[in-house]
């Protein structure tokens, strides 16, 4: 999903739910801390996880889902969609909601996009452990978007997870910047 696309669907879920703020967990927060273009590995992704900040019912992901999301007349359209989450989506860090990074540009319709920080967004991917998380986090280190020291210190400020998983995703940080 390219930059134009971003804004489309940010644009296009803030009108859904007539809201002028949003949350933007997954692999799309990168828009908001890259300049430019976003690296392939995010931009081949064609959803955007979009949160309404307050959706205690989840009601609002769902009407999401069910106008811009997958299988949508929007998603059939134009080739991307929107994917309607909760903020209980990804295991992230303590204190990333102070650390979000606002997104706001013309083509958003003053819709903003609340994004994950990248090394927060960084650290829910390295946690999902799938393949494309695995490429997405592997990128992000080659193109040296994030610095391994706060990816450790971020991983430490992440509650609730078993000591396997955690060990798994140091072994990650020192395997992809090549100091394990």
């Amino acid at each position: 999903m390219n930059r134009e696309e971003f804004d489309h669907a940010v644009r296009a879920a803030g009108a859904i739910l007539g809201e002028n703020e949003l949350l933007v967990i997954g692999s799309q927060a990168l828009h908001a801390s890259v300049p430019g273009d976003v690296p392939p590995e995010a931009a081949r992704s064609i959803e955007a996880d979009i949160a309404a900040l307050d959706d205690p019912n989840e009601l609002k992901a769902d009407l999401i889902d069910g106008t811009i999301g997958e299988v949508s007349m929007f998603h059939r359209t134009f080739g991307y969609y929107a994917q309607g989450i909760t903020r209980s989506t990804a295991i992230l860090p303590r204190g990333w909601q102070d650390r979000l990074i606002r997104y706001e540009t013309p083509n958003t319709n003053r819709v903003v996009a609340w994004c994950l920080e990248i090394h927060d967004l960084w650290i829910s991917k390295a946690l999902a452990s799938r393949r494309k998380d695995i490429a997405f986090c592997a990128a992000l280190i080659a193109e040296e978007l994030v610095e391994t020291d706060i990816l450790v210190c971020r991983l430490e400020k992440v509650d609730g997870i078993e000591a396997a998983r955690r060990i798994q995703a140091v072994g990650l940080i020192d395997g992809l910047s090549g100091t394990g």
